[in-house]
C-alpha cells in the first residue's frame, strides 16, 4: 500500500495535469473533479510511455501547472514568519526554486498511480467570498480512505490551489520547519542555495 505522502504526490499532479478543464467560469469542486477524472484516464492509457520517458512527464507538468497553482502564496505559507526577510530579488528566486522543487519532486510521483479512486465530499467555505476547501478522500484496495483536501482562492486568474492537506497535514507547511532551520542557520541566501542545489 502506498504511504500517505506518496498519495498526496500522486493526487497533486493529477489535479495539475489537465490544462483545458480549468476555467474562471467553473466552480472549484468541479474544477478539481474534471481535472482528476481526465488525468486518471490519461495515465491509465499512457503509463508505459511516461515510465519510459520521465523527462517527458516532467516537461508536461512544467507546462501546465503554472497557471493553476499560486506558488507565491504557497511559498509564503512555507516561509511563514520569514517571508518578510526576503528582498524583491530574493523573493523571485525563492518562489522559482520552490516551484521547481515541487514540480520535479511530484512529477515522478504520477508513475506510482495504481488505480486509486477519489470520492468527493462536501465543500467548505464560500464561493461568493472566493475561498473554499474541496474535500475528497482517496480509497485503494485493502486500505482505509485517506482524506485529501484542496484549499483554493479565487483571484484574477480564476480559482487557484494554494495548499493541499493529506489526513489533516498541510503539504506546504510540511516544509516550514526545514525552511525555518535553514534560514536560522544560513540566512535567506542559504535556503535559496539549498533549494537550488536540490534542483540541479
Amino acid at each position: 500500500m502506498l504511504k500517505k505522502w506518496a498519495l498526496i504526490k500522486i493526487l497533486l499532479l493529477i489535479t495539475l495535469f489537465s490544462q483545458d478543464v480549468f476555467s474562471a467560469d467553473i466552480g472549484p469542486q468541479q474544477l478539481i473533479k474534471q481535472a482528476t477524472d481526465k488525468v486518471l484516464s490519461e495515465i491509465k492509457l499512457n503509463s508505459d510511455d511516461y515510465r519510459a520517458n520521465p523527462d517527458k512527464l516532467t516537461a508536461l507538468v512544467e507546462e501546465v501547472v503554472l497557471p493553476y497553482f499560486n506558488f507565491v502564496a504557497m511559498t509564503n505559507l512555507a516561509l511563514y514568519r520569514h517571508r518578510n526577510e526576503f528582498n524583491d530579488e530574493q523573493k523571485i528566486r525563492i518562489v522559482s526554486e520552490f516551484k521547481t522543487l515541487l514540480i520535479r519532486t511530484y512529477g515522478k510521483a504520477l508513475l506510482e498511480y495504481n488505480n486509486q479512486e477519489v470520492n468527493y465530499l462536501d465543500m467548505l467555505g464560500s464561493v461568493e467570498k472566493g475561498k473554499v476547501k474541496v474535500k475528497t478522500e482517496v480509497t485503494q484496495a485493502g486500505g482505509s480512505a485517506i482524506p485529501l483536501d484542496y484549499s483554493l482562492r479565487r483571484g484574477k486568474e480564476g480559482w487557484q490551489v494554494y495548499d493541499i492537506q493529506v489526513d489533516g497535514i498541510s503539504l506546504v507547511t510540511n516544509y516550514r520547519s526545514s525552511f525555518d532551520r535553514e534560514i536560522n542557520k544560513n540566512c535567506v541566501e542559504g535556503l535559496i542555495k539549498l533549494l537550488s542545489d536540490r534542483n540541479q
